[in-house]
């Protein structure tokens, strides 16, 4: 039986209370961000893809995937 290896994002000192909603936050935008600035071919943005998925709400993503295809998104990509 292969061994399976579950992991999370890397503590990140900008975000040091047990509170994770702003670091979901940041790395979600920091993933769209890296894809707006290398595209959708690069996998050098897997990284923060896989860090706001361990992070982030599904519900959360969900809403704001919603909204920045309705151009409504609040933060800054």
């Amino acid at each position: 039986m292969a061994e399976l290896e579950l992991k999370t994002a890397p503590a990140d000192f900008r975000f040091p209370t047990t509170n994770q909603t702003r670091h979901c936050f940041t790395r979600y935008i920091e993933f769209h961000r890296c894809l707006a600035a290398k595209g959708e071919e690069s996998g050098e943005c897997e990284r923060f893809a896989k860090y706001y998925r361990a992070l982030c709400p599904g519900e959360w993503v969900e809403k704001w995937n919603e909204q920045r295809e309705n151009g409504t998104f609040p933060g800054p990509l």
